[in-house]
């Protein structure tokens, strides 16, 4: 296969409906909707873009969704691509890769633990690091630390302790 370039790859991803733009000679950043994403993660799958290094969650509060990152890589082109979709915060549910990625497991289930998305058919969403918590997930921005503090260790400006 020729190396790909980010301009070629930028042009390529146009022609099948994405918005992206240059960040670097090596990097770009990729837009989709959440109704086709997983089939354009499946195409930069074939054409070299194997590696999943991360998914990450962002929370955009006023704008009433979260974000979704998908940071992918191709050894072969030497192209970093940051791929995201929003979904709305209301009801965050998204379709899992875990079909096209096997580490996207782990990601998933952090991603859902921190910030409450879904996964839609992601067999294994269970916690891996706040065993037995109960409150809001800990990464949206309106969770109250403050308050949370207070519940856990008492509040040091009445007093302290529990």
């Amino acid at each position: 296969m020729n190396r790909i370039t980010v301009e070629t790859l930028l042009q390529d991803l146009a022609s099948r409906g994405l918005n992206g733009e240059k960040i670097s000679e090596q990097q770009i950043k990729v837009f989709a909707s959440k109704d086709n994403f997983v089939n354009h993660l499946h195409y930069l799958q074939t054409i070299g873009f194997e590696h999943l290094a991360n998914i990450n969650g962002v929370d955009y509060i006023a704008e009433n969704e979260f974000e979704v990152v998908y940071q992918v890589y191709s050894y072969e082109h030497k192209i970093h691509i940051v791929f995201k979709v929003r979904i709305p915060r209301e009801k965050p549910v998204i379709l899992t890769v875990v079909t096209l990625w096997e580490q996207a497991q782990f990601y998933e289930q952090e991603v859902h633990e921190f910030y409450g998305i879904y996964f839609e058919g992601n067999k294994d969403l269970s916690h891996l690091f706040l065993e037995n918590w109960n409150d809001l997930p800990p990464l949206r921005k309106d969770f109250n630390t403050e308050e949370f503090s207070e519940k856990l260790f008492g509040s040091k400006r009445h007093g302290g302790g529990k």
